[in-house]
């Protein structure tokens, strides 16, 4: 992979005049955060600017109103001349949008911080880190665009739960001076710790406790796995959005090394989330079923039996301990 500088990247962000930015289905703050703070930072340059997902926002990011923005639908009748990924660790992972950035005749920017990620596009910025966000305050503030209170907090909100409250191992000083940065344009670190950590609908809590109460223990009570079936979803009346964060918390238990959540999507079909204390790599985990992310936060999909999965889960980890 060839790897831009942030000046080349700026160099293009300046250039452009009529941008989509997209980021991974099924997004996470960071993904959204990273997105929109791009979109509206471009728009405030004057450029047209569009932010596009697969999926919308989960409802608990709703408490930052640029969450709006976010179109499932790319609009044909406009000309683009640069698309712009974020938080992607490969072009699959834009799912519908796959294809037309592959295709797309005019610039390309990756703007990524996995580990795993190839760089696909004309223009890549891969930076391993804890979050998107991080990355992308060094791109606006190198192409000179003004850091608002709106952008601000989208930026903190990558931070803050990609970073897992800034708790990860792989935090260093510079995620805590871009958070110190963010803070001094205005983010509200309150409103955004008490959104993502504290407030929960009714449905979260009961699928919660239902999903630990099953928890189970391998390899010495170094592996854990927890499982979502479609079942807890349509019993309890909860959203599958509604499940980020379960994983993190059975790393909580003394002697667990790695959590494992399999998410029920159809009958046979499992999405895969892996998290690490870090002493496992968690990527070299998923990329032997097709997946990726980061050393200490990957994911794939697995299709089978469930005992099957976690078999085959199970043995992979063991081959990394």
């Amino acid at each position: 992979m060839t790897n831009n500088t942030l000046q080349e990247i700026a160099e293009q962000l300046n250039k452009a005049k009529s941008v989509a930015v997209f980021c991974h289905a099924r997004p996470d703050g960071d993904a959204l955060g990273a997105g929109l703070a791009m979109c509206i930072a471009l728009q405030n340059a004057g450029k047209s600017a569009i932010m596009c997902c697969e999926d919308l926002p989960p409802e608990k990011f709703s408490f930052l109103s640029a969450m709006k923005q976010v179109r499932r639908g790319l609009p044909t009748k406009t000309e683009y001349d640069t698309f712009i990924c974020v938080d992607c660790a490969d072009v699959a992972r834009m799912g519908l949008f796959a294809e037309a950035f592959s295709k797309f005749t005019g610039a390309t920017i990756n703007i990524d911080h996995h580990v795993s990620n190839p760089g696909f596009a004309k223009y890549n910025y891969v930076t391993v880190c804890p979050a998107s966000c991080e990355i992308l305050t060094d791109v606006l503030v190198a192409a000179n665009f003004e850091i608002t209170k709106e952008i601000a907090d989208l930026l903190m909100l990558g931070l803050i739960t990609d970073s897992g409250n800034f708790t990860h191992c792989d935090v260093e000083a510079k995620s805590f001076e871009t958070a110190a940065f963010l803070r001094s344009k205005g983010a509200d670190v309150n409103l955004i710790n008490y959104n993502m950590f504290a407030r929960q609908p009714k449905e979260r809590a009961i699928l919660y406790g239902r999903v630990m109460n099953g928890i189970r223990f391998a390899l010495d009570d170094k592996l854990t796995f927890i499982v979502t079936s479609l079942a807890d979803l349509s019993d309890t009346g909860a959203d599958k959005s509604l499940t980020e964060g379960f994983v993190d918390f059975p790393l909580t238990v003394d002697g667990v090394e790695v959590s494992i959540s399999l998410m029920e999507t159809k009958k046979r079909h499992y999405k895969v989330s892996l998290r690490s204390k870090g002493k496992v790599n968690v990527n070299a985990v998923a990329s032997t079923f097709g997946g990726g992310g980061h050393i200490l936060a990957s994911g794939c999909v697995l299709v089978g039996e469930l005992e099957e999965v976690v078999e085959k889960l199970t043995y992979a980890v063991y081959q990394n301990l």
